[in-house]
């Protein structure tokens, strides 16, 4: 049915547009301050960022191949071996970041620059940055001194910068998609993965000549084995930690200045990352205590890390909740659905423990975060993407037990 227009004259004026609800406005608002959706152009010629990022991560690229291809000439087998395994390693870290950034997603093209930044540019930035601090050292406390305790003082500080530059870089490429200290957070730990993995092809190039090169084969898994165990307490947490404090220092639309803050954390990731490299010089030769310190060390920096990650997220969590509100409104979603989305993994699991609909609550609660998606890369408005997100949350409601 079709509503007349006044006739002229009558002074009858036509009925007002309808007007956006409260939780409307406000989720307009919420998908422009998180960048939710933003696209992430990575070619700008007009922008330095991008040649800066280009020229280190290409120089770093063709120094690390050239690298790994000479060690195969000799170690072809063992030096494959680690490529494998260390790509296994990658893909399963990704898989969990993906598990834990189920809010606000970043753009996958941005945690692959991210990723290549760590492995390529600022690795090299650091491996030229070092041996001068290093050679300083020596020349000020002599070299034996600098033997015990330089490389934990000189990787810290370049290591962990070169890293930063990286999430500086990104920030100017893209910079409405990086809007929150979990952002941060994200961008980091894929930045550290890059630059650790890496450098652990590098150690199992080296690894690979250990003793003459007698058993390759076997000190390259020895190597693979220690470096997966201890891994997730190294680059990938100095990086994930250094990068949350990097953004609550800058600030961002998303994320209110704290200067203080975000010093803490830079330097708590420094001094995780010194005391590590520093645990020869600390506990001398006896290889059994150092392994129980470094055990120790790394569970004091993941309980960091997750503590980190429980500060942060809470932001990402109100943004989901802002942008299904109108979905709640209008009855397209649930409100202990919304909150499924919105919660932990506790709330989630809490949500799909109905026995007789687990299966459905699932499909549910992944239809109802494509919908979450599909508004955010719409800028918050309707789209032919979001109509159609809507209608197969609804088919998938629909569906028996």
């Amino acid at each position: 049915m079709t509503t007349a227009l006044p006739e002229p004259g009558t002074g009858a004026s036509p009925a007002a547009p309808p007007t956006l609800t409260d939780v409307a406005v406000e989720r307009l608002r919420v998908v422009r301050e998180s960048g939710w959706g933003a696209p992430v152009r990575f070619v700008q010629p007009r922008n330095a960022a991008f040649w800066v990022y280009v020229a280190l991560v290409g120089f770093g690229l063709s120094v690390i191949l050239r690298y790994l291809s000479n060690a195969s000439v000799v170690y072809g087998t063992p030096i494959t071996v680690a490529v494998v395994l260390f790509a296994l390693y990658g893909g399963l870290f990704w898989w969990f970041t993906q598990h834990i950034d189920r809010y606000a997603h970043l753009p996958r093209k941005l945690l692959v620059i991210a990723f290549f930044w760590g492995g390529f540019g600022a690795i090299i930035m650091a491996s030229y940055a070092n041996s001068p601090i290093l050679s300083l050292l020596g020349k000020a406390f002599g070299l034996s001194w600098a033997s015990d305790w330089g490389a934990g003082i000189a990787a810290p500080i370049d290591e962990e910068l070169a890293k930063g530059l990286g999430l500086l870089l990104l920030i100017a490429l893209a910079s409405r998609a990086v809007s929150t200290a979990f952002d941060g957070f994200i961008l980091g730990a894929f930045i550290g993965l890059g630059f650790q993995i890496v450098e652990d092809l590098t150690y199992a190039v080296a690894a690979a000549g250990k003793g003459f090169g007698a058993d390759p084969s076997g000190s390259v898994l020895q190597l693979v084995e220690v470096r997966a165990v201890f891994g997730l307490g190294a680059h990938i947490a100095y990086s994930a930690i250094f990068c949350t404090g990097l953004v609550l220092f800058l600030g961002r639309p998303g994320q209110p200045r704290r200067v203080g803050a975000g010093l803490g954390l830079m330097l708590t990731a420094m001094l995780l990352h010194g005391v590590w490299d520093n645990s020869g010089g600390i506990l001398g030769p006896a290889i059994g205590f150092a392994l129980v310190a470094w055990v120790l060390l790394t569970a004091l920096t993941l309980v960091i890390v997750v503590r980190v990650f429980r500060r942060t997220v809470g932001v990402e969590r109100a943004y989901m909740r802002a942008v299904l509100a109108p979905e709640v409104e209008s009855g397209t979603i649930t409100a202990e659905e919304a909150g499924a989305l919105a919660g932990d993994g506790r709330a989630r699991r809490a949500y799909r423990r109905v026995a007789q609909d687990r299966g459905r609550r699932r499909l549910v609660l992944m239809a109802a975060h494509d919908l979450a998606d599909e508004l955010g890369s719409a800028n918050g408005a309707e789209s032919d993407r979001v109509r159609f997100a809507r209608d197969e949350l609804a088919r998938v409601r629909s569906q028996p037990v």
